[in-house]
């Protein structure tokens, strides 16, 4: 099966199929998250949603595939960026939320995981 990010559905599919992710509340919204802590969220802008991403990959994402990555004032100095739904390379998404994953898992989740993709 092909990967597809055409959706918030598509979106979570994905994330909760990553280890011990599950759906809880992130301001009033049911969102994916590991150990408590948000992976993704629908975001407040049409066509997107936001993932959660250290600042200095975040930058790199934003230079490097503006046409995927994106921000607004609202998510400048956040640790987060927005990805709008469609992208060319739905690869390069699922590496941005498997790196969700991997910053937010514990140790032990981590060694079963794997190297930080």
């Amino acid at each position: 099966m092909a990967l597809i990010f055409d959706s918030w559905d598509d979106v979570v599919a994905f994330a909760c199929a990553l280890p011990d992710v599950e759906m809880l509340s992130f301001y009033g919204t049911p969102c994916p998250k590991l150990n408590g802590k948000a992976l993704a969220s629908p975001g407040r802008e049409p066509g997107s949603f936001a993932v959660m991403c250290k600042p200095d990959e975040k930058e790199i994402l934003l230079e490097t595939d503006p046409d995927t990555f994106w921000q607004t004032p609202h998510y400048e100095g956040w640790h987060a960026l927005l990805v709008r739904y469609g992208s060319d390379d739905p690869e390069r998404v699922a590496d941005v939320l498997r790196r969700a994953w991997w910053d937010r898992a514990k140790k032990a989740q981590r060694q079963a995981f794997g190297d930080r993709p």
